[in-house]
């Protein structure tokens, strides 16, 4: 990945949008690796070479944590890979993630000019690209702590909206700890988002370079149980606390059968999968049912990485079913595109009725009807519309039920004053994340409900500057 002299740039209209080299499907779908290769230098510097440099970029206003892409990308263009590392880093403390899971498609490259005739500039695949050159050749640079306020902080939980939180603090100079439920910080970071879409590896990376800037890590702490957040700021001298728990609450239909053996949510799979490795076992032992029918309920990004990691468990045969059609699958397109790849089933205008199970209590079926589209309903998808007398029997071993997630309850159960809605998120100003509690905030998708990562993120960044005012002036 050695930074290379760029030749005079071609006219930016000339270039075909770059594509990005990854594994054959016949290939990846028998290992955990990264799918995408990623962008060789001279490729990176190739499509940055397409950016046209607008006056007044919609891409950065596309941006929730506003990463200045004109800037970093016309330093790819020019070769300085490094520079352009730092320049993102100046408001998103995690590009390798970013580059690979946000949803560039509709956020900062939905509004690209190329994109009006063609195809937009692929910031997504330039961002990772950068982020990878800095950690590949060691070229990160770790930035100064902020000169000590001696205010300290507790950002409860480790995801993308606490560790953004984090990296902000630290500049500002306060004193920061993040602390962890799980035995790994990183949240749905590490046990949500698979292997191949997310190596691990990288994950870590980011958190030590948020733990180098200088913020604590303490895992294994249940906030709500082990301490609440209330003797965080009376006993434990925190003065302010941020909470960003996640939505980690499983939902599922209310359908009979849902409590047969075989019966997974998408969190208990995923995490298995993910965190506690049940793809190496018995080297690691929390395993998987392998088998050769998996039912995937769902048609959101959690839904595509369930089917994936369970076909590359081993399953003959992964059918997702979802009650509306392709064009209303929320999942992202090149989720869908790479799990259509790999030979996932998609059973569309589906719905499962019930699960069947044998004497032991196994699943052994799914019973399903078939769905037509009807009027629009509040989400502005048209509403599915059972056919009568179109039910079937599926015969499968194991379901996953990937039908979205509610907030964590845990920590606004413990927490006396601490507002919540109708579903148990946490009421906070979706501009400064104070809560009805003084000195506590929130953010991320114990707030908005499930998400992005980097609407997460966005939550994240605008919280710290609240929470630094809060710090330094006491106004609340």
């Amino acid at each position: 990945m050695a930074e290379i002299t760029t030749k005079p740039r071609p006219k930016p209209f000339s270039i075909p949008r770059q594509p990005m080299p990854e594994q054959p499907p016949s290939v990846r779908v028998n290992n955990f690796n990264e799918v995408p290769y990623g962008f060789t230098a001279d490729l990176a510097v190739l499509e940055a070479q397409r950016c046209i440099q607008c006056k007044n970029p919609a891409c950065v206003k596309g941006c929730p944590v506003s990463v200045q892409i004109p800037e970093f990308i016309d330093l790819v263009a020019k070769g300085k890979f490094a520079e352009a590392a730092k320049k993102i880093k100046e408001t998103n403390a995690l590009p390798a993630v970013c580059g690979r899971v946000c949803p560039q498609e509709e956020q900062c490259e939905a509004p690209c000019v190329l994109g009006k005739k063609g195809e937009p500039v692929a910031i997504g695949r330039l961002e990772r690209f950068v982020a990878d050159y800095e950690r590949v050749t060691g070229n990160v640079e770790i930035p100064k702590p902020g000169t000590p306020t001696g205010k300290k902080v507790a950002i409860v939980g480790g995801g993308p909206a606490g560790l953004t939180v984090a990296g902000d603090l630290i500049q500002f100079g306060h004193d920061v700890t993040i602390f962890e439920a799980l035995h790994k910080a990183g949240g749905v970071l590490m046990y949500g988002i698979p292997e191949f879409r997310l190596p691990k590896d990288i994950v870590q990376a980011e958190i030590e370079y948020i733990q180098k800037c200088g913020a604590k890590l303490e895992c294994d702490v249940v906030i709500g149980k082990t301490i609440t957040v209330d003797e965080l700021l009376e006993e434990e001298g925190f003065d302010a606390v941020f909470i960003g728990t996640g939505a980690g609450l499983p939902y599922f239909m209310n359908i009979p059968g849902e409590n047969l053996i075989g019966v997974y949510s998408a969190n208990e799979y995923l995490t298995r999968a993910n965190l506690m490795k049940a793809y190496d076992f018995p080297t690691s032992d929390t395993p998987l049912s392998k088998v050769n029918n998996v039912a995937v309920v769902g048609g959101g990004n959690v839904a595509m990485d369930a089917a994936r990691t369970a076909k590359r468990m081993g399953a003959e045969n992964v059918y997702v079913i979802y009650r509306r059609s392709k064009k209303e699958m929320p999942a992202r397109i090149e989720e869908i595109h790479h799990a259509e790849e790999e030979g996932i089933d998609f059973r569309l205008l589906n719905n499962p009725l019930q699960f069947i199970g044998n004497e032991d209590g196994w699943v052994t079926e799914v019973e399903c009807e078939k769905m037509e589209l009807g009027e629009p309903d509040a989400s502005g998808r048209r509403r599915p519309v059972p056919i009568k007398g179109s039910e079937y029997k599926l015969p499968i071993d194991v379901v996953i039920m990937s039908i979205g997630n509610g907030a964590n309850p845990l920590v606004p159960a413990t927490t006396p004053g601490l507002d919540t809605n109708k579903w148990g998120n946490i009421l906070a100003d979706q501009e400064t994340g104070k809560t009805s509690k003084k000195g506590v905030f929130a953010g991320g998708d114990i707030v908005i409900g499930a998400a992005t990562v980097i609407l997460a993120m966005g939550a994240g960044r605008k919280a710290a500057a609240a929470m630094n005012d809060y710090l330094l002036t006491g106004n609340w």
